[in-house]
C-alpha cells in the first residue's frame, strides 16, 4: 500500500498529529504533504502540484475534528458532499475511497486506543458519515482527532492516530465484504458495531438526514469507492419514515440490501 499524508498548518490536531509521526520516526519515506489552507478547503491536491503523490494508492488527511459538544474523540470517515457542499468540495460529488483501507484502520484504531491506558475509555471512538471537502482524485479518507482544543493538543491521542496511520504500511486485505451504509446519524454506531464485529467493510455512509436518497446519490458511491460491492447495509432504526423509498432504490439501482441489525443479532 503506497500512501500518503495531508495535514494544514492551519490545524492544531493536524500538525500534533504528524509531529508524533516524526517523533517517532514512524514513516521517513511515506510523503507529507503540507497544506497553506485548511484541508477541507484544498481542492488543488493532485500529482501535478506535488510530484511525490505520483505513484501514491491512497491520501490520509490528518485533521481535527470539531462538535458543539466538544465530546473528546478519535474519527473516522471518507469525505464527499452527498447534496450540499457547505464545507469545500462539490454539491452531489463525493471523493473515491477503499472501504477495505476504512476497515483496515478504525480496527487499528479501536485496537491501538484500547491498548493504551492513558487514552482507554477517555475518547469516542467512532465512524462518521461521508462529508465535506476536498473534492479530490485521490482516493482517500480522513482521520481526526476532536473536537475541541483540549484535545487537539493531546499528545497521547495524537499518537495514537499516529500509530493507526503508520500500520497502513503492513496493510493486508482481510476478506471482507464491501458495502455501503444508509442511514443512522452523523456518528454511525450501527457501522461501528459493523466493522468491529464482522466481515463487512464500510466505505460511504449516508446519513438519516440526507435521505430521501436518489438514484444519483447511489450512483455517487458506487461509482466512488474503489471495491465492487452489491450489498447495501441500512441503519433500519435510523431510516425513519424513509424505510420502504429507499428500498425501492436500492432494488431499482440492481443492489441488494440487508438490516444492520439483523446483521448484529446472528454474529
Amino acid at each position: 500500500m503506497r500512501f500518503a499524508i495531508a495535514y494544514s498548518i492551519k490545524d492544531k490536531a493536524g500538525i500534533n498529529i504528524v509531529n508524533q509521526l516524526k517523533k517517532a520516526n514512524y514513516l521517513p519515506h511515506v510523503p507529507i504533504i503540507e497544506l497553506k489552507k485548511e484541508t477541507v478547503y484544498s481542492e488543488d491536491i493532485s500529482a501535478k502540484k506535488y510530484p511525490e503523490l505520483r505513484n501514491v494508492d491512497f491520501l490520509i488527511f490528518a485533521s481535527k475534528h470539531q462538535s458543539k459538544e466538544k465530546t473528546p474523540s478519535l474519527s473516522l470517515h471518507a469525505p464527499g458532499n452527498f447534496r450540499n457542499a457547505d464545507f469545500g468540495g462539490k454539491p452531489g460529488k463525493v471523493c473515491n475511497t477503499s472501504a477495505f483501507v476504512l476497515k483496515y484502520l478504525f480496527k487499528e484504531l479501536n485496537k491501538n486506543a484500547n491498548e493504551s491506558e492513558e487514552l482507554k475509555d477517555k475518547y469516542k471512538i467512532t465512524l462518521e458519515c461521508t462529508h465535506h471537502g476536498p473534492l479530490i482524485d485521490i482516493p482517500c479518507c480522513f482521520i481526526e482527532l476532536g473536537s475541541s482544543e483540549a484535545q487537539w493538543g493531546d499528545e497521547i491521542a495524537a499518537s495514537v492516530i499516529a500509530k493507526t496511520i503508520a500500520s497502513l504500511q503492513n496493510y493486508k486485505k482481510g476478506n471482507w465484504i464491501p458495502c455501503l451504509v444508509v442511514g443512522g446519524g452523523h456518528y454511525n454506531h450501527a457501522g461501528n458495531k459493523i466493522m468491529l464485529r464482522t466481515n463487512y467493510a464500510i466505505g460511504h455512509i449516508i446519513p438519516k438526514y440526507l435521505l430521501p436518497i436518489t438514484t444519483p446519490i447511489i450512483n455517487e458511491a458506487v461509482l466512488k469507492t474503489q471495491e465492487n460491492f452489491d450489498t447495501v447495509l441500512l441503519d433500519w432504526k435510523g431510516l425513519g419514515g424513509y424505510k420502504q423509498e429507499t428500498v425501492s432504490l436500492i432494488k431499482k439501482a440492481g443492489l441488494n440490501y440487508k438490516k444492520v441489525q439483523r446483521i448484529l443479532k446472528e454474529e
